[in-house]
């Protein structure tokens, strides 16, 4: 079910610890063709956003390498943001229109961004592709929920993409659901969530098998149910004003595997 991006790179790779998740060795190949960087993937949720922004400025947390913040400029909203990696963010500078986007280095839990915008004059802050989840604390994602609050000027919007924890699909003794198996002449790779319910942690594994040898990626997330991200915006400040399955809007139901969810400052 985890949409985080493979690592399929040399291990020879040199990675800053710094940037955490998303060193150079996993943003080399974070903008590959398919998947999520697909223009059927990217425009829906530019389509959402350019809609909410409402002229903006606006403001991304873990803005990565731009894969959304890049076409979301092209339609002129002022776009900022906050990313840990400098890996991810040095790509952003290297894509059309991509120089005009100003970020700040530094993690989304705590760092103010520091460029022409000011906190507390962004329309709208928004938190794509479940990093919410990399968040792996609740106290953690509190912190983002507030740190959200504080760029937003009154009844600025705050929004969250993030998918639903799988534990449905899990028979009683199971921790661990597959969302991927993809088969390849000499190799293939397989996707796997496993999760902890005591603590709500869970992993994404990752199996990526080549004729030349293999490689496991594991990456920790932390995952919350919609009421439980409700009470954190009320903490931060904040009350649900759209809930959706899913970019297209539609309604979020008991089958919702996914909730794109908006909350406005009060």
């Amino acid at each position: 079910m985890s949409e985080t991006a493979r690592d399929d790179t040399s291990e020879t790779t040199i990675d800053d610890p710094s940037d955490g998740l998303f060193p150079e060795s996993v943003a080399a190949g974070y903008d590959g063709p398919e998947g999520a960087n697909t223009p059927e993937a990217i425009v829906p949720v530019v389509d959402v956003l350019a809609d909410l922004a409402d002229g903006g400025p606006v403001l991304e947390l873990a803005i990565g390498t731009g894969r959304i913040a890049v076409p979301l400029a092209a339609r002129g909203v002022p776009v900022s943001g906050i990313e840990l990696s400098k890996a991810m963010a040095a790509r952003i500078g290297g894509k059309p229109g991509g120089g005009q986007i100003d970020v700040t280095i530094g993690d989304m839990t705590t760092t103010l961004f520091d460029g022409a915008v000011a906190p507390g004059e962004f329309s709208l802050v928004y938190l794509v592709f479940n990093t919410i989840d990399n968040v792996t604390t609740q106290d953690g994602q509190v912190d983002v929920f507030r740190n959200a609050a504080a760029h937003l000027r009154p009844g600025g919007l705050f929004l969250v993409e993030v998918v639903i924890p799988g534990l449905r699909r899990m028979p009683p003794g199971q921790d661990t659901v597959p969302f991927t198996v993809a088969p390849d002449d000499g190799g293939g790779y397989v996707g796997f969530d496993r999760y902890d319910v005591a603590t709500q942690l869970y992993t994404s594994n990752h199996v990526t098998v080549t004729p030349d040898g293999g490689r496991f990626h594991v990456v920790p997330f932390r995952y919350a149910w919609p009421a439980e991200m409700d009470l954190m915006a009320r903490i931060a400040g904040m009350r649900l004003k759209h809930r959706w399955a899913d970019w297209d809007r539609a309604p979020f139901e008991h089958e919702s595997t996914k909730q794109v969810s908006v909350w406005e400052k009060v």
